[in-house]
């Protein structure tokens, strides 16, 4: 094959995931492998064998020609669940816009692990046109949500997805019960008030 890659040998490219990123970590030390990722993610090239590392075989096949479409930046948000570093936050907020949904989605499990709050944006999520990324933005806003943001989550309990209608009702369960132990009595009210749209959200819920 005459774009044939010559590899380093040592680039574990069939281990999983989790996997290989330890191995990055120990060649490259963690600081670079979260510099790196946020590099990627920003659509940027962090070096050939960075891209083994993070994406394996798949990423050896785009090295040897075809089409990158949006898997380094895939690759970079994931790589994230795995090391972190602060400034990293910034490109993961703008990376809940990106114009690829498997990206949109990372990163708004990303967002769901290292806790950064992004209620607003994570609420207009929750109408994303992909049902996967409706799905992680409704985890999400379960981990940061207020009481505010209950009728968000209850208007997906009549999403045409059942995966995300079942999504919602476990976001919605999550956030109240979080929402209890911190305000027992803010959350009771909260819920008397969301009850009624509750209730008529679910009996229009298509059956499952």
């Amino acid at each position: 094959m005459a774009n044939k890659l010559e590899m380093h040998p040592d680039i574990p490219l069939d281990l999983p995931t989790n996997e290989r990123i330890q191995a990055a970590i120990a060649h490259y030390g963690e600081d670079v492998v979260s510099a790196n990722a946020v590099t990627l993610l920003r659509a940027k090239n962090a070096g050939k064998d960075f891209l083994l590392y993070v994406g394996g075989r798949h990423a050896l096949g785009i090295l040897e020609g075809a089409p990158a479409l949006y898997w380094p930046e895939l690759w970079g948000a994931r790589t994230l669940l795995h090391v972190w570093t602060d400034s990293a936050a910034p490109y993961v907020v703008v990376g809940l816009t990106n114009q690829a949904w498997r990206v949109r989605e990372m990163c708004a499990r990303v967002i769901t692990l290292r806790e950064l709050s992004v209620s607003p944006k994570l609420v207009r999520m929750t109408t994303d046109e992909v049902p996967r990324v409706r799905s992680a933005a409704l985890n999400a806003l379960a981990a940061q949500g207020t009481a505010e943001h209950l009728p968000a989550i209850e208007q997906r309990l009549r999403d045409p997805d059942k995966d995300v209608r079942r999504s919602a009702r476990a976001a919605r369960d999550v956030l109240r019960e979080r929402l209890a132990k911190n305000d027992p009595a803010g959350t009771a009210a909260a819920s008397e008030t969301a009850s009624a749209d509750t209730t008529h959200a679910e009996s229009a819920t298509p059956s499952e």
